[in-house]
């Protein structure tokens, strides 16, 4: 079970990597309309979430819900991503058998960052950006 869900959060990471790569820097802050957020932040939520998750659901912490501010480059806002996808991934290598609850805890972080990532592609494709293609292995 352990090994299925590295995997999948793994195309998770590569995924979500891929599709922010794919914005330019110069369109970071696009929002399709004024009421949502815009593509850095949506990227940045996603990987709070996944810290946040971590917290909750893996490591039984009961982490209160305190987004930071978002700032930062292109650059920096991957590599909170990839921080974010580095940490569970060692959170989730160090347990030696999962619990009901933390495998549920998994499923709702690829979950939610399907969610998000989706959105993503949508501001890609209004800016006339195709999104990366998609590769899912079974």
């Amino acid at each position: 079970m352990k090994t299925t869900l590295l995997e999948n959060l793994e195309k998770s990471r590569n995924y979500t990597i891929q599709t922010a790569q794919s914005m330019p820097e110069n369109k970071f802050d696009f929002k399709p309309v004024d009421e949502v957020w815009s593509f850095k932040e949506l990227i940045h939520h996603i990987a709070y979430c996944i810290q946040w998750m971590e917290d909750n659901f893996l490591k039984n912490k009961e982490a209160d819900w305190a987004p930071p501010s978002v700032k930062g480059s292109k650059s920096e806002i991957i590599d909170y991503i990839n921080k974010a996808y580095a940490d569970v991934t060692s959170t989730i290598k160090g347990v030696e058998k999962l619990t009901d609850a933390q495998i549920n805890g998994v499923y709702a972080i690829i979950d939610h960052s399907t969610h998000h990532r989706g959105q993503a592609v949508t501001y890609l494709r209004c800016n006339h950006i195709d999104p990366p293609e998609y590769v899912f292995l079974a």
